[in-house]
């Protein structure tokens, strides 16, 4: 593919889809993490050890890989130019979205780690499936660029 990125376009997109599955495999986690964290008691042994979990997989693994994704995906994106097509519209909203998403279940990881439970156990096991959904979605766009 051509553009500024030349020859190394092949390993940028490359290195853009292995962070995506590190930051999807941690919003896969984090929600089933705050559903079982909903189970134990408040200021609990079990409590610090879920918190310290939580801030771990967030500061660890998904900060780092959604950060790294979004340098490496802008980088595509400059190198493909925003003309590429209707695909790639959707799929920047769609990882703005999912963006607001891993936004959200941080907010949800700081007030459990107040000693807050802003939803319950079932909510989190529902909102579990979403990054499938998105993941689904963006993967369809990006590979048969249909539109």
């Amino acid at each position: 593919m051509e553009g500024y990125l030349g020859e190394f376009y092949l390993w940028t997109k490359a290195l853009h889809i292995v962070f995506v599955i590190f930051w999807m495999a941690g919003m896969f986690m984090l929600p089933r993490y705050l559903a079982y964290h909903c189970q134990c008691e408040v200021g609990s042994d079990e409590d610090q050890k879920w918190i310290e979990r939580e801030r771990r997989l967030m500061r660890i693994i998904i900060n780092p890989a959604m950060t790294v994704t979004w340098i490496l995906g802008i980088m595509l994106v400059l190198n493909i130019g925003l003309s590429a097509g209707g695909w790639l519209h959707a799929k920047l909203l769609l990882v703005f979205l999912l963006s607001g998403f891993h936004g959200m279940l941080s907010k949800h990881r700081k007030a459990f780690e107040r000693g807050e439970r802003p939803k319950d156990e079932r909510y989190y096991r529902r909102i579990n499936e979403v990054p499938a959904l998105f993941i689904f979605a963006i993967v369809l766009l990006v590979v048969p660029k249909a539109f």
